[in-house]
């Protein structure tokens, strides 16, 4: 018996659940890029990038091509530049609405001693 479709679903979105993995995907949305490229933008080391580099390719996100000595990887679907995308526009919403709730807070705050700390001198 196969697993559920929402297990697949979870196991797809751990693969995802890694910074490192994430700023791989977003360089490659733009076009394929050589691993010695990659390490110069991510700024981790080479290890690091070659391990996040084999969940990536486990997972059947991305694909290597190999040119002389060097490696270069691509997106193995377009539609993941678009799920990253979208994961921004949402995160963009939750964040304006943190933003606009926090914002209210603080216009609610009838006593202003009691919320965060200033910093720098106290007021004359």
């Amino acid at each position: 018996m196969s697993a559920p479709l929402y297990q697949l679903k979870a196991e797809f979105f751990k693969t995802l659940g890694h910074p490192v993995r994430i700023r791989v995907l977003e360089l490659l949305s733009r076009r394929e890029h050589a691993v010695s490229e990659m390490l110069s933008e991510i700024g981790v080391e080479a290890a690091h990038l070659s391990q996040q580099l084999a969940v990536l390719r486990r997972a059947n996100l991305v694909v290597p091509r190999r040119e002389g000595s060097a490696v270069y990887y691509s997106l193995t679907n377009p539609q993941t530049a678009e799920l990253l995308r979208v994961a921004r526009t949402i995160l963009s919403g939750v964040l304006t609405g943190q933003a606009e709730l926090l914002a209210d807070l603080q216009a609610a705050d009838p006593d202003p001693g009691t919320g965060p700390r200033r910093r720098g001198p106290a007021p004359r």
